[in-house]
């Protein structure tokens, strides 16, 4: 089709799915690669009704053709993207994903006061996917706090819209797949045993409830084995092990979370994202027991956050999404629930604030220091036009920063942002 347009015959074109687990390619980029491609273990490559799609792992066979920015033009595209951050009140995030060569210029970056406006807590991605790499593991705790690197990111799965997501029963709309799992359980449990022996915490991408089950697995075996002598949910309470999104958990496996304390890293915009297809991939059954669970899992002190840049970073928009259950750009849920989507998974706004807030502090080890204003913490708050219990449910989708404060310096204000000063 992209050859179609004589705009764009012959160009170099790569267009990610918007939850980054696909890409569509032009043909000047298919015929780069070899003529006779293999299948992919962890992929999927699309070839009817022709060859343009790759999923998962398959993607690296067209992601090692992207142009690479140098290390200044990254340092330029990190601390403008702090700036737009700052914007929407953000002082913290957890990266979830970043190669060793990018955790070095990470650590020169941030000591540049100026520039360097949010906290990051990033998880180490080794260069090959699912891998161990312990000499590229370099911890760094930073006093300031704007720096910490103690913890690795696993991925066992796609996603849901793609069909990637690994599922134990195959999908409604298509029986004919069960989805992707990135990588088998035996190979998952001995890496995340691997990285939690040398110190760090284990953060899985999970979003099917049979990746989601794997994903329990090698957290419970990893902690067995670090704690030998301690219940796993006394192990866990040190080493905070987490599942990334925790999407969609089988009932069994949702009860071993409670029993051990896994963490589970939820995105409450991805619900209302997914909501209008949900539904017809998973069928009634797995959505009502199994699916984007919230105040269930809630006793687990969940990490909340956005996921960007697949949705949108402004944490307002996750609030609303876990505190009314509807889509935050039009309000409203999907046909037949335009009131919200399984409310009974819904959060308080004071919940959900918790989860943003104090949840993600924990889920990094800075609780005490990050996520709340008391003596002895960082000197990190925003300033809005008026208390978000007075603003209403439908009033979170509407609200604007007025200032950015970290470690006490003024990092965005929506005056001088009017007049075009920042």
């Amino acid at each position: 089709m992209l050859e179609e347009d004589p705009r764009l015959k012959g160009k170099y074109i790569m267009l990610d799915r918007v939850d980054v687990h696909c890409t569509w390619v032009s043909q000047a980029v298919l015929d780069l690669l070899p003529k006779d491609l293999s299948d992919i273990p962890g992929g999927e490559i699309i070839r009817d009704p022709g060859m343009g799609v790759f999923c998962d792992n398959a993607m690296d066979l067209v992601v090692s053709k992207w142009p690479k920015p140098g290390k200044d033009r990254k340092v330029e595209f990190v601390k403008s993207a702090m700036r737009e951050l700052n914007k929407v009140g953000i002082v913290g995030m957890h990266d979830a994903g970043v190669l060793p060569d990018d955790i070095a210029m990470f650590e020169e970056a941030s000591e540049d006061e100026k520039d360097w406006t949010v906290r990051v807590y990033a998880m180490i991605e080794c260069r090959a996917r699912n891998t161990f790499c312990p000499d590229d593991a370099v911890k760094i705790a930073q006093d300031s706090g704007m720096l910490s690197v103690r913890s690795v990111k696993l991925f066992a799965d796609g996603a849901l819209g793609s069909w990637g997501s690994a599922m134990i029963e195959p999908y409604s709309d298509r029986p004919d797949t069960s989805g992707s799992l990135l990588i088998n359980a035996s190979t998952l449990t001995s890496l995340t045993r691997s990285w939690s022996r040398a110190g760090f915490q284990v953060n899985i991408h999970a979003i099917g409830d049979l990746a989601n089950r794997y994903a329990v697995d090698a957290i419970e075996d990893a902690l067995t084995d670090l704690c030998p002598d301690e219940p796993p949910s006394t192990c866990q309470a040190k080493h905070r092990f987490r599942i990334e999104h925790s999407q969609i958990i089988h009932p069994q496996d949702q009860k071993r979370m409670h029993a051990i304390g896994i963490i589970p890293s939820i995105q409450p915009t991805h619900a209302t994202s997914d909501m209008a297809y949900a539904e017809h991939r998973l069928g009634p059954e797995r959505i009502k027991h199994e699916a984007y669970r919230m105040k269930a899992l809630l006793d687990l002190h969940p990490v909340l956050g956005s996921d960007f840049p697949v949705e949108p970073p402004n944490p307002f928009e996750g609030l609303y999404a876990a505190v009314a259950r509807k889509n935050p750009g039009t309000g409203m849920g999907p046909p037949g629930a335009e009131g919200g989507w399984h409310l009974e998974e819904a959060l308080s706004l004071e919940e959900a604030l918790a989860g943003f807030t104090r949840g993600a502090a924990r889920g990094a080890f800075l609780d005490g220091r990050a996520g709340e204003i008391r003596a002895g913490a960082y000197a990190d708050w925003i300033v809005l036009d008026e208390p978000l219990e007075k603003v209403g449910v439908e009033g979170l989708r509407d609200v604007r920063v007025r200032e950015t404060w970290v470690g006490g310096r003024l990092v965005y204000t929506r005056e001088s942002d009017q007049m075009g000063d920042l």
